[in-house]
């Protein structure tokens, strides 16, 4: 852990900034050498003031570095620096990339060195806190197809549909990265901790953050530049024209990044969001061919919209199952759309459940899967 003490200190120099930051490595070539450098030296970088370049030439407050150590080593947190090879290569190369990352993780329920993670092809997974049943399906059948295509889902350990995309990553059996607005010893917002300890077992949690910083407001933006600097992509799936997901996507156009949108109901404030990026240019997304053909272009990908495409229905099976959509329908409403009995309904809808095309939900509402 002390090879990272002038990383460290490095960081808790006021005025020093990530941009900054870099351009001092990219001279010295390591913290350490920037603490050694005479303040002419110091001068002749670019963007760097003389308040900074004596902050850093009088730099005192090791003592303060070394707790930060040992809070590290407490909580068996490692650490990656830029100049790490095992440092994520989409992230190193956004303008401003956090110059270390504290990081926790597990592959597949097995405590590996940093150097051998397997970052996948990361797509990040974006949406509003107050997913509406339309957003949860969306969420869930592009989270699972994108897992089943070996794809790592990014995103934000938030309320909604970030936790869900955790969550359907994990239970398909893949990987799941979270990036925190807090350090890596608070677990926020605290309901998840039992999320938080399952995505260590299948995944990786991340911060730029020190140990115990609080999750403050100011840090979310700065969090979510690093989960779509993380993505090949960022797929926003519900969102309100002030949520902070809008603000992941454009991030992710600044960095170069592909942005997709799921359409949804006109009347859906949830919908105004994404149908924004789509007329901005995001592409429109119905399932994950729509996203692994822009990001794997080298590849095929076979993934139906839909796994009424792989199953056989009968003809009434099939006039239940168009009734359906990804928003709940109640069974009063499928039976007078399609003008069969009520226990003829039932037994249909029933069939459909069986053969994995519809799920029941609660009040006897039906959605399509």
């Amino acid at each position: 852990m002390k090879a990272y003490r002038y990383w460290l200190a490095l960081k808790q120099v006021p005025g020093v900034g990530n941009v900054l930051y870099k351009r001092l490595i990219e001279t010295y070539q390591q913290p350490e050498a920037v603490f050694e450098a005479s303040e002419e030296s110091l001068a002749n970088i670019d963007g760097m003031s003389q308040n900074v370049a004596q902050e850093i030439h009088s730099f005192k407050h090791f003592d303060d570095v070394d707790r930060d150590l040992e809070q590290i080593q407490k909580h068996h947190v490692s650490v990656l620096t830029l100049d790490d090879p095992a440092y994520p290569t989409l992230l190193s190369a956004i303008y401003d990339p956090p110059p270390l990352l504290y990081v926790k993780g597990f592959w597949g329920g097995k405590e590996t060195e940093l150097s051998a993670f397997d970052w996948g092809s990361p797509i990040a997974v974006v949406g509003t806190r107050k997913t509406t049943p339309y957003g949860k399906r969306m969420t869930e059948q592009l989270c699972r197809q994108l897992t089943e295509q070996g794809v790592t889902i990014v995103s934000g350990f938030a309320r909604g549909v970030d936790a869900l995309a955790h969550r359907t990553a994990l239970s398909a059996g893949g990987k799941t990265v979270a990036v925190l607005g807090c350090g890596l010893d608070v677990v926020y917002p605290p309901e998840h901790k039992q999320l938080y300890h399952d995505i260590l077992e299948q995944g990786a949690i991340l911060s730029e953050f020190p140990m115990g910083t609080p999750p403050v407001a100011h840090n979310f933006p700065r969090r979510n530049r690093i989960i779509s600097g993380l993505s090949l992509g960022c797929l926003v799936v519900e969102a309100g024209l002030k949520s902070g997901s809008l603000i992941t996507a454009r991030l992710a156009m600044e960095q170069g990044r592909e942005v997709f949108a799921v359409p949804g109901p006109a009347y859906s404030e949830m919908s105004a969001g994404p149908h924004q990026l789509i007329s901005s240019g995001a592409k429109l997304v119905q399932n994950a061919a729509d996203i692994l053909e822009e990001i794997l272009p080298q590849q095929t990908h076979h993934v139906e919209a839909s796994k009424a495409n792989t199953v056989t229905l009968e003809s009434d099976e099939t006039l239940i199952f168009e009734s359906l959509s990804f928003e709940p329908k109640h069974i009063d409403l499928l039976i007078l759309e399609s003008k069969k009995p009520a226990a003829a309904v039932s037994g249909l809808l029933l069939t459909l459940e069986l053969k994995g095309v519809a799920r029941q939900m609660a009040g006897q509402y039906y959605v399509r899967v």
